[in-house]
């Protein structure tokens, strides 16, 4: 799947979505969810900042897209990614019926970066789970993988 300057164009803005997240003191994750070339929500992770567990980009990115659309079904939405989706975000993906998933750094970076992460790629899941989502990996995985350099250096960082 070829990629253009959209794609580009969206992936930084998640990028600098998580530095500022990073910045607040979360982690170094941050999702954009994308329809017709406009973004219509674009968040980092939360998790410390609501104390709650499953406040992960995708799934807020996934609440307000839904909310701003006034729907479930965001079959003609693509998400930008900064890392490979947890299981619990892509079948969050899955079940909004998000058209295409493109993600930077495999989740892997995010494990040995201290995350208790499953090491179930999306690849898999898919595969498993018959879902029709487009995945779109390793993405810009310099300029993701950075974050995870910028998050390291950070004296008041937290993993979950």
């Amino acid at each position: 799947m070829a990629m253009n300057r959209q794609d580009e164009k969206f992936m930084l803005r998640a990028i600098e979505k998580a530095r500022q997240g990073i910045k607040k003191g979360q982690t170094p994750f941050a999702a954009c969810i994308v329809r017709k070339n406009k973004i219509i929500s674009c968040v980092h992770n939360i998790v410390w900042q609501k104390m709650d567990i499953t406040a992960h980009a995708e799934i807020n990115a996934i609440r307000l897209a839904c909310k701003r659309l006034n729907t479930v079904d965001l079959s003609d939405c693509v998400i930008y990614s900064t890392c490979e989706p947890c299981p619990m975000c892509f079948s969050a993906c899955h079940w909004a019926k998000i058209s295409k998933l493109v993600y930077g750094t495999r989740i892997k970076a995010a494990r040995a970066a201290g995350f208790s992460e499953l090491l179930i790629s999306n690849q898999n899941m898919k595969k498993l789970g018959k879902s029709p989502i487009k995945i779109v990996k390793d993405f810009m995985p310099d300029e993701n993988l950075s974050l995870f350099t910028l998050w390291l250096k950070q004296k008041n960082k937290r993993v979950y």
